[in-house]
């Protein structure tokens, strides 16, 4: 992904669960499961401005919490699926 290059002040954020996150993530992926997305606006995402790049582990968590996050007034959200096609190196 191009964007994820550039120093744009974009987070990458995995929606995944902290079990899954710790097996391995992108890195400087912040953790954030879509199951706690909900009602109020994540902490971690206090600017609803700034860019967010989303994934999960197939694709389908990341759609949903790309909506609520839209849904809350969000503006920049890029949902690129899941990290089992992530061509990139992975941390633990």
């Amino acid at each position: 992904m191009q964007m994820m290059g550039k120093d744009d002040g974009h987070v990458i954020v995995d929606v995944r669960t902290e079990a899954e996150y710790n097996e391995g993530h992108i890195l400087g992926a912040i953790l954030i499961p879509n199951e706690s997305i909900a009602g109020e606006c994540p902490e971690l995402l206090p600017d609803k401005e700034q860019i967010i790049l989303i994934y999960c582990r197939s694709g389908r968590r990341s759609k949903e919490a790309a909506q609520k996050l839209a849904d809350m007034g969000y503006v920049n959200i890029y949902e690129f699926g899941g990290i089992n096609t992530w061509p990139g190196a992975i941390v633990k």
